[in-house]
């Protein structure tokens, strides 16, 4: 029998302790709760097991040119529907979409600035708009920056992560943009010129077969996965299992693909010694 009439248990909730949202990241690699301060400091790079966190497009750039020298380039072009494409999305639906999400016009932001105080052209695409994709807006903006690059007489940069290729939306438009922008690179080579490619997380397909692939220096970030098409659809076509490490960056700098693989911390005092080689 309980003493004095009370019952043998008591039943104690405990209130939760409220964490506000937006103060903690987990690591999509080794699970690690990251506070997201910290996580900013280290450039988006896990302290535990150097996962290299997706950074936009202003993130990057930040992130290797000088404070306040960046001029951007064509921030308002916007793509038109050429094709009137229909599906679960219409194409605006998706653009007005990422539009909203992500602030910017299109996948990528391009421009001028300084590098440890030497005059560089950049361009970065950033995976968060449509896979990072390359319609005919990525396309222009990218060969209008190599463009300028050649007239200045100035390297040029371009940072690929895009998980999406060609953009589907647009069709022929889209696949037009891979030899455009390998033509902008020839002239800008053939007046020797420096350009540098960096592969982040995914670069793959039609930007990984085009302006991504020809640098005279080609830089990845560990890990990432570089190629044309992914390993699990390789898998099933050629019904053999796949090397471990596959398409990852440092296979594909075993196996002479990229040049080096540079963690993002060092990066921009890299790119300065290069571009300073490589003048």
């Amino acid at each position: 029998m309980a003493l004095f009439g009370k019952p043998k248990y008591t039943i104690v909730r405990l209130k939760k302790k409220e964490i506000p949202d937006g103060l903690w990241t987990k690591c999509e690699e080794c699970s690690q709760v990251l506070y997201n301060k910290t996580l900013e400091e280290s450039l988006k790079v896990c302290p535990k097991c150097n996962y290299h966190f997706t950074l936009g497009a202003y993130e990057r750039i930040n992130s290797l040119l000088d404070k306040d020298t960046f001029q951007e380039y064509d921030k308002d072009m916007a793509a038109a529907d050429p094709l009137d494409f229909k599906g679960p999305k219409t194409y605006k639906e998706k653009l007005a979409q990422d539009q909203a999400a992500t602030g910017l016009k299109d996948a990528v932001v391009s421009g001028g600035g300084l590098l440890d105080n030497k005059k560089v052209i950049i361009a970065v695409t950033d995976s968060r708009f449509i896979m990072g994709s390359m319609g005919s807006v990525v396309g222009e903006k990218i060969t209008r920056a190599i463009e300028q690059a050649t007239r200045q007489k100035l390297p040029v940069i371009i940072v690929s992560g895009s998980g999406g290729g060609a953009r589907m939306y647009e069709g022929m438009y889209s696949l037009m943009q891979m030899a455009k922008t390998c033509a902008a690179l020839s002239y800008h080579k053939k007046a020797g010129l420096a350009y540098i490619s960096i592969l982040t997380n995914p670069t793959m397909a039609g930007v990984m077969a085009s302006f991504a692939g020809v640098g005279d220096v080609i830089i990845a970030e560990p890990k990432a996965l570089i190629g044309f098409t992914g390993p699990r659809v390789i898998e099933q076509t050629i019904r053999q299992k796949l090397p471990p490490g596959f398409q990852r960056s440092e296979f594909l700098l075993e196996h002479g693909l990229i040049d080096m693989i540079i963690h993002r911390k060092n990066l921009k005092d890299s790119l300065s010694k290069l571009i300073e080689y490589l003048s």
